[in-house]
């Protein structure tokens, strides 16, 4: 078969009625003898047919005279047929060829699936099953059906027939060997229904139905098959046939699992990756938290497996009655002698599967037994359910995590969750699909119980009493809420209060109080958090083993992405929660918590100012979730001091980071009453003036940072408050007051913050080149963390685009901007490429600004900085205006004109208010976004 690149992609489908495909699109082959040509030409695979071969096929009972010129005339059509292809139809010396490459024949694809398949088979039966789904797929019905009476395409219809069986019956045995027997019983009872005497067909039909667990069905089809055979051939079948039946009858002495009422939603992949794991490892621990479902797909593996022994334990409470229970399971009366010996002697004459499912309550004993199983039994696999490891040095443990929650922007039924409780919702109140409305709402159900079964199954369950509406609401109580469910369910599983309650009892007390005190942060803990809260309470242990103990028992979650960090789910964080407050804990894990989110904030703000500033920034960031839940607590407690120190301690967040959220708790404290005679008070209005300047109301914010001003008890007045007052300025244009009062900061704080660099663009502004840089090199020069050097490289770039030299500018711009992504300061990033755009703008790279202009006013909006979304909108404005777009220019000059919130124009020509309509600003960023895609898609890149 020719390989090597080819024009154009041609495809040529033989199994089943021929088609022809060029481009990826079917072309109508009309003709008999034309399809036979290109059947024939395919079925050679890349080599010549000669001419003779081809008209004694067309024509099997003599060529006419015109035959040779209709074989030229059907090659002819073909290559119009193939159109921009018609190269691949070869004309030689004595016949012709059609050069297609492997993928390219549906025949070819399917020989190598099943050689890559047969190589990989016994390493990876799923592997080998997936392949070999890819081959059975190929057929689509009768092959070449409407050919059949030319002989050669005849003789290949045979040989594509004995493929498809060959596929077929390697697919049915890799299935069942993958676990995957169920997926193919129907498969593999339709092939022996079609060939009936064909023993392969048979004995695979037998042996999926063993291991779907219908034994007794199996046996009546390999009798069947003995019968048939003997009555229309006279033949006995072989021994495989009488060594499989003896398999199946051996194995019935352990009893299958029976089908569940309900169907497995969800776990599919789970199913299938413990089989694999299972035919490479003895000992397997499916371990998780209550109502995760490991008894569920533990049962599901079992009854998937040919034969399988389930040992419940969740009725066993003593384990001196372990081995009864087995020999229950094994369905075995031992009248005398030690009966785990006796178990063992029956599992040691067996291969197969054991299943012990619930072991946590019983694990000294349930390790034992399992060892001497496993030294004994060589032919015995072990899967246990537990919700911690059984210890074992063979052990392999497996977590077996909640169901797939709904993604956003995903259709929500895509989710197992949520497929999960639909189903379980409609067996308890019947109706119509669920509406889009509803559909949210049950995510939203899904999400709230962290995707774990138990709970989706005692949610759904609670529509027989509530509408969809009042049980979400109602979801804050969900751990007594979502009780009371089947009452043919064990105790621990009828409410997932009884299912947490049911783990917790089996830790030890420290154990039960670290596991109490992590659960108020709201987002986990790191290592270093947790040892430090264990060794804050004192723990008699290794805070290390407490803290593996709870992991061990699925209290915990550890995760190891970069850092190394302990979640809870949130169903048992309200267990934990719950169990403080009965213990009267709340208010002394409530102090521990308010304690480390000071002290948090305070290191934060001792290493943003550092080399450290991104390693703070990221932690800044993960711990942000923790971090709003103490906020919570400092305010709902009333405790001021708290609150202040955190808020002081975030003032470089609010400044330089899009963390919206912490100038929000900025200004809310800025208005507490209790604040006014705080003596942190003047620094708190500093940190709720630079969040409101973010706002874009600079004219607030200078009235907050002069109001610190006033407050301060010190002396002098805050930094902070100066600072403030100073962009506020810088904003209004008051050039002068920003040199007096960036100096004053500078003077207090020292050269390493932005204080010179504000002090330099102001001076830049008033039209002093020189000057402005002498400042601004000073403070570059004591600059220290990326944020700072990113602020200089800012303002270098801001000077140097101001006095028209455009190619420095861009370079401090660029390097502005990675040293603020590096740092994590999302705003000096904004504020330094709108600078960069100007630049770009004025060099004529108009593709380049206006992309950047689309994502920076995105930027801006979002945060709701208006005060540098107007210098943004005006830039963009001078851009439109040289592209002659005049009519949305003039409409954003306008609007920015008049605007409180909008800083004075440096360096440009706007001044006063120009007449015309004034858009509101949702309509005016609608505007320029639809300005900014016009003049893109017109691709005008001259500038006038």
């Amino acid at each position: 078969m020719t390989v090597g690149p080819l024009p154009s992609s041609v495809r040529v489908e033989v199994l089943g009625p021929l088609r022809l495909l060029v481009d990826g699109a079917p072309v109508d082959v009309p003709g008999p003898r034309r399809r036979a040509v290109l059947a024939l030409l395919a079925l050679a695979e890349g080599r010549t047919v000669t001419v003779d071969r081809l008209v004694d096929a067309l024509w099997p009972s003599g060529v006419p005279a015109s035959g040779r010129q209709a074989l030229h005339n059907h090659v002819s059509r073909l290559r119009g047929h193939l159109g921009p292809a018609a190269d691949r139809l070869m004309t030689g010396r004595d016949g012709y060829r059609l050069a297609l490459t492997p993928g390219e024949l549906d025949l070819a694809r399917a020989r190598a699936l099943l050689a890559r398949a047969r190589e990989t088979a016994e390493r990876d039966p799923a592997d080998a099953c997936a392949l070999l789904r890819e081959a059975h797929g190929l057929w689509r019905g009768p092959v070449l059906a409407d050919l059949t009476d030319v002989e050669p395409v005849a003789a290949a219809v045979e040989e594509c027939e004995q493929l498809g069986h060959e596929v077929t019956d390697a697919l049915i045995a890799a299935a069942v060997a993958a676990g995957q027997a169920e997926s193919v019983v129907g498969l593999a009872a339709a092939s022996a229904a079609a060939g009936p005497l064909r023993e392969p067909a048979v004995l695979l039909l037998m042996r999926a139905l063993a291991a779907t667990g219908q034994a007794p069905e199996a046996l009546r089809v390999g009798r069947e098959f003995r019968r048939r055979l003997i009555d229309e051939t006279g033949l006995d079948p072989s021994s495989a046939l009488n060594d499989l039946e003896k398999d199946i009858v051996g194995a019935g002495g352990a009893p299958v699992p029976a089908r569940p009422a309900t169907p497995l939603i969800g776990r599919e992949s789970e199913v299938a990756s413990l089989h694999r794991l299972l035919a490479a490892e003895r000992l397997v621990t499916l371990v998780g938290p209550g109502g995760v479902g490991k008894t569920r797909v533990a049962l599901e593996v079992a009854r998937q497996s040919s034969t399988a022994t389930v040992l419940h334990l969740a009725p066993v409470t003593d384990a001196a009655a372990i081995p009864h229970a087995l020999a229950a399971a094994l369905q075995l009366k031992v009248d005398h002698g030690d009966v785990l010996t006796a178990c063992v002697s029956v599992l040691g004459e067996r291969t197969g599967l054991m299943v012990i499912d619930n072991c946590e309550h019983l694990l000294d004993g349930v390790r034992d037994t399992v060892d001497v199983v496993l030294s004994c039994c060589p032919g015995t696999t072990v899967l246990a359910t537990s919700r911690e490891p059984l210890g074992l040095a063979a052990e392999h443990v497996w977590r077996l995590p909640p169901l797939a929650l709904p993604r956003p922007s995903r259709d929500p039924a895509k989710a197992a969750s949520v497929a999960l409780f639909l189903d379980r919702a409609r067996r308890v109140r019947p109706g119509p699909p669920a509406t889009r409305e509803e559909m949210h709402a049950v995510a939203d159900i899904v999400q709230r119980v962290d995707g774990i079964p138990l709970a989706i199954e005692l949610a759904a369950g609670r529509l027989s009493t509530f509408s969809l509406a009042d049980l979400r609401q109602r979801l804050d109580r969900s751990l007594d809420l979502l009780g009371g469910g089947s009452t043919s369910a064990e105790s621990r599983h009828r409410t997932l209060r009884a299912t947490m309650e049911w783990s917790y009892r089996l830790l030890a007390e420290d154990e039960q109080r670290l596991f109490r005190h992590l659960s108020v942060f709201a987002d986990g803990v790191d290592l270093d958090t947790a040892e430090r809260i264990a060794a804050d309470l004192g723990l008699a242990g290794d805070p290390g083993s407490a803290l593996a103990r709870l992991v061990d028992a699925s209290m915990i979650d550890a995760s190891f992405d970069g850092i190394t960090r302990y979640r809870m789910l949130e169903t048992l964080r309200a267990f934990g929660l719950d169990r403080l407050a009965a213990l009267g804990e709340e208010k002394a894990a409530a102090e521990r918590m308010v304690r480390w989110a000071v002290e948090l904030t305070a290191g934060i703000c001792s290493a943003v100012m550092t080399q450290r500033e991104p390693e703070a920034d990221a932690l800044l960031r993960r711990e942000l979730p923790n971090l709003r839940a103490a906020w919570r607590l400092v305010r709902s407690r009333g405790s001021l001091d708290d609150a202040v120190a955190m808020v002081v301690g975030l003032f470089d967040a609010i400044a330089y980071r899009d963390l919206v959220e912490i100038r929000d708790w900025a200004e809310e404290l800025a208005e507490d009453p209790a604040l006014e005679t705080h003596p942190g008070a003047s620094r708190v209005l500093g940190a709720a003036g630079e969040a409101v300047y973010h706002r874009g109301d600079y004219v607030r914010a200078e009235q907050l940072a002069q109001a610190g001003v006033e407050k301060s008890t010190e002396g002098t007045a805050p930094w902070q408050c100066l600072m403030v007052l100073s962009v506020a300025e810088l904003a209004r244009g008051d050039h002068d007051a920003v040199v007096e009062h960036s100096l004053a900061a500078g003077a207090l704080v020292g050269p390493h913050r932005e204080s010179l660099g504000i002090a330099a663009l102001a001076t830049a502004y008033a039209g002093d080149a020189d000057a402005a840089r002498r400042l601004n090199d000073q403070g570059r020069a004591g600059a220290v963390s990326p944020s700072m050097r990113a602020w200089g490289a800012y303002v270098a770039g801001e000077i140097e685009n101001l006095a028209g030299r455009g190619e420095r500018a861009e370079r401090h711009y660029v390097e502005a901007i990675d040293l603020a992504r590096l740092s994590g300061a999302t705003f000096l990033v904004g504020v330094a490429t709108v600078g960069l755009l100007s630049v770009r703008a004025a060099q004529g790279r108009v593709r380049e600004a206006l992309d950047g202009y689309r994502d920076v006013i995105g930027y801006f909006a979002g945060t709701g900085n208006w005060t540098h979304l107007w210098t943004t909108l005006r830039n963009l404005a001078d851009l439109l205006r040289r592209l002659g777009d005049d009519e949305p220019a003039e409409l954003i000059d306008a609007a920015a004109d008049r605007a409180p919130d909008a800083p004075t124009a440096a360096g440009s020509g706007h001044t006063g208010t120009r007449p015309g309509p004034v858009l509101g600003r949702t309509a005016l960023l609608d505007v320029a976004r639809q300005a900014i895609d016009r003049n893109l898609t017109r691709g005008r890149q001259d500038v006038p």
